[in-house]
This record gives C-alpha cells, sequence and structure tokens, in this order.
C-alpha cells in the first residue's frame, strides 16, 4: 500500500505540471498576434517551406494554403499544442485560424513546429471554409507528409486533396501527428 501511495505522490506533480502546459498552449493568449505579425510570419514559413525540393509544385497545385508558422506542442503523459495561421488563396489571405490539440499517452518533450496544410481540389477547399471548426480525421482526412532537413517531396506520388506538411521541428517529440488538430476560424482584422 506504502508503494502505491507513494508512487502516486511522485507522479500527481508531473500530471498537474503537463496538465497545466497543456491548458497554457491549447488556450489562446490575450497576447494573440495581429493579423499583420501573423501574415509577416507565414511569409517567413512559407520561405522556409519552399526550400524544400519539390515543395513548389504543391504550392502550384493548391487551391488553398493553410499555414501555421509556429505550434508549439508540450507534454509528459498528457498534452497540449496550440498555434495561430492563417488561409491564403490565391495568394491573399482570406482568413485567419487557430489550432489546436490536446492528447493523453506516451509523450515526452517540447517542440516548436511549422504546418503547411495544402487543398488540391476545389470542393475539399470548400468544405474546409464552411465548417464551424474542422478536425482532422473527424471532418476531414490530411495526407501527412513528415519532412526533415534536406528531404524532397514528389507530387506524382500523393494525390490526395488534403495534404499536411510539417517541417521545422525544433525539439524532441515522440508524437507527430495531425490527428485530432482543430482548426477554427479566428475573428481577426488585417
Amino acid at each position: 500500500m506504502s508503494y502505491i501511495i507513494s508512487t502516486r505522490r511522485l507522479f500527481t506533480p508531473a500530471l498537474l505540471f503537463a496538465a497545466l502546459i497543456a491548458l497554457f498552449l491549447v488556450v489562446p493568449s490575450s497576447h494573440a498576434a495581429s493579423a499583420a505579425e501573423i501574415d509577416r510570419e507565414i511569409d517567413r514559413a512559407l520561405a522556409d517551406f519552399r526550400k524544400i525540393d519539390g515543395a513548389d509544385a504543391f504550392l502550384r497545385i493548391a487551391k488553398g494554403v493553410l499555414v501555421f508558422p509556429k505550434v508549439y506542442k508540450a507534454g509528459i503523459g498528457v498534452g497540449g499544442e496550440y498555434g495561430e495561421g492563417a488561409l491564403r488563396v490565391g495568394g491573399k489571405t482570406v482568413d485567419y485560424y487557430s489550432t489546436a490539440a490536446a492528447s493523453v499517452g506516451f509523450q515526452l518533450g517540447a517542440q516548436a513546429k511549422s504546418i503547411v496544410v495544402i487543398f488540391t481540389e476545389e470542393s475539399a477547399l470548400k468544405k474546409f471554409r464552411e465548417s464551424e471548426g474542422w478536425k482532422v480525421g473527424v471532418d476531414g482526412s490530411v495526407a501527412l507528409v513528415d519532412i526533415g532537413v534536406g528531404k524532397a517531396v514528389d507530387t506524382t506520388n500523393i494525390k490526395d486533396p488534403v495534404i499536411g506538411f510539417i517541417f521545422g521541428q525544433k525539439g524532441l517529440m515522440y508524437n507527430l501527428t495531425l490527428e485530432g488538430s482543430k482548426f477554427t476560424k479566428l475573428d481577426k482584422k488585417k
């Protein structure tokens, strides 16, 4: 019995700390970025994305591009992530979005990453734009392409209507996925 109590005493602070981190990351900050700040960060993220061999080919076929320049994720058993970005159609920002996700399971660490979601079909883009909140794996699936430094992507092998790219990872995180991520439209003015 005392072993169980001492184990609980050890893990309770760690779980509480992880829950606080997850809550901090998932709940939007009162210091949220302005539309202009988000647009500048998107320009930088797209410039970094274009450095990947084959990325320009995806951007050329895109009907819309959803970009989250910085998504922060942290977890110790319980995890959370949050980021702000925008949807661009024809190279122009049309709407601003947040992405948030929470998870429970084997995970340890923290990271910052960039996410680019490319809509290759008008119908997929329309469904996304008309949604109240679009959750990956529920409202639509995203073919995920994990990009590391120096890797190339090939449009001939990927023909899905919605394609996601995660790149620029800083830090270590075991569980890299978009599954369960929710994209919600923000009320930002340019």
